[in-house]
This record gives structure tokens, C-alpha cells and sequence, in this order.
């Protein structure tokens, strides 16, 4: 598996960039990456119904409709993203796509579990919401990982004055967070500041699946997910669909 960590902080450049490694056909990545502040929707969701517009107009805060379905995230650069992009299994989906996830974590003292909607737990908090994407042969895993989240900012602009204007649109399932930097804090007396602890994941999820080489985006490759990003992540036609 070749392992990507992104050097961009745009939240349509790294969607973009998934869906581009979602089409290379016989390759597989684990692609890692740090937003801007952004609250990144589900294929099927209502912008309407999941988000404070006016709040996150005011706060800069960027709107992008991801290819997969299931609810709305926050991100920014408190939080990790981790995206699997390989080729189907023609296995049933389970959370076995977690295990190095899950892995690095509990090496790195972190006692996460996985829940019955695949996402982590950690003291009866998510650290980690996941959705996924199948299409043609090929399958998308992605997740983030609240290290040192804006847990305010999440919440005001995750909180639209009414969620059901859009009545066909998938609803997200809101859940109690936690952002793992408190939990080192309380229960190890240690708190590595965000780009300590990306790095630490990033060098021990290698060794999880057997790389220690990390690669980044050559010149061409970004110039191919920057016409993607121009051409629909960052146009309203795509982003504001529902």
C-alpha cells in the first residue's frame, strides 16, 4: 500500500485528491491529510439541514460535499484525516479497514475501540467518526481523528436552526466527541502539540502496514487534482446540490 501524506490544507484539494487515487484502477493508498477549518458533508446530505451557513460564512469556514455518504464532519488543523482507496474485496463491509487505525492508536497508548457504525471510541467518547464510498471496482474508507479539535467551533457550525427543511436528504447522527490530546492530558500527563502527534501517527501507521516510506504529491499529480478541485470541488453546483 502506498502511503500519501497530503502538504495541502485545502479541504477541496484533498477530496479532490481521494477521488483522483480513487481512479487509479489496481493501486492502492492510505492517504493521509490536515484542513482549514471546513465542515465536509455527505454525498447525500442537505447543506440546510446539517450546517449554520451564516456562522460559517462569518468564521471563513469552507463548505465541500465529500463522494461518500454518511454525516457531517467537522475538520480543521486540530484533526487528522485518514482515506484507505483500494480495490474492492467482495467482502461483506465490515470495520476490518480500521485495524491499522486502530493498531497505531493502541501503540501509541491510546485504548481506542470500534463501535457497530465504525467509528472510535475512546472513554465512551468519538474520537473518530468513518463513512465509505464503493463504485466500480474500487472502494474509499476515510475517517477523521479528533487529536486537538475546536470542539466549540464544531458544534456551532454543525448546528443549523432546523435539520429536516430537506426532507429526502440523510441526517447526521449527532454523537458526544472527545478530542484525544484532553484524554493524554488527564490519564498520561503528556500533550504533544497537533503536528508531534500527526507526525508520531503517521511514522507508526507506516510500520503498521509495512512502508516507512511516505510519499507526497509530485508537480503533475497535483496539477491533475487541481483541475478536479476547480472543476467541482470548489463549484456550488456540486457543493450546495441539496
Amino acid at each position: 500500500m502506498n502511503i500519501i501524506l497530503s502538504q495541502s490544507r485545502s479541504p477541496s484539494f484533498n477530496l479532490a485528491a481521494e477521488e483522483h487515487l480513487f481512479s487509479r484502477i489496481g493501486e492502492d493508498f492510505l492517504l493521509l491529510y490536515v484542513n482549514e477549518p471546513s465542515v465536509i458533508i455527505g454525498s447525500n446530505q442537505a447543506v440546510l439541514n446539517e450546517v449554520d451557513q451564516d456562522f460559517c460564512i462569518e468564521h471563513d469556514i469552507r463548505i465541500v460535499r465529500r463522494l461518500s455518504g454518511g454525516g457531517a464532519v467537522y475538520h480543521d488543523t486540530g484533526n487528522l484525516n485518514y482515506s484507505f482507496i483500494h480495490g474492492k474485496t467482495g467482502e461483506p463491509l465490515s470495520t476490518r479497514f480500521l485495524d491499522p487505525v486502530v493498531e497505531t492508536l493502541r501503540t501509541l497508548d491510546i485504548p481506542v475501540e470500534v463501535r457497530k457504525r465504525k467509528d472510535l471510541w475512546l472513554e465512551g467518547y468519538k474520537i473518530s467518526g468513518t463513512a465509505s464510498h464503493l463504485s466500480k471496482g474500487r472502494e474509499i474508507h476515510h475517517g477523521t481523528l479528533l487529536y486537538d479539535t475546536d470542539l466549540e467551533m464544531l458544534l456551532k457550525a454543525l448546528n443549523p436552526e432546523k435539520r429536516d427543511l430537506v426532507r429526502k436528504a440523510t441526517a447526521s447522527v449527532p454523537s458526544p466527541v472527545k478530542n484525544i490530546r484532553s484524554y493524554l492530558e488527564n490519564m498520561k500527563g503528556i500533550s504533544p502539540e497537533p503536528e508531534q502527534f500527526f507526525r508520531q501517527f503517521v511514522q507508526q501507521v507506516g510500520l503498521v502496514l509495512g512502508t516507512g516510506n511516505i510519499d507526497s504529491f509530485g508537480s503533475h499529480e497535483k496539477e491533475e487534482i487541481e483541475v478536479l478541485q476547480r472543476d467541482k470541488y470548489i463549484q456550488r453546483m456540486w457543493n450546495y446540490r441539496m
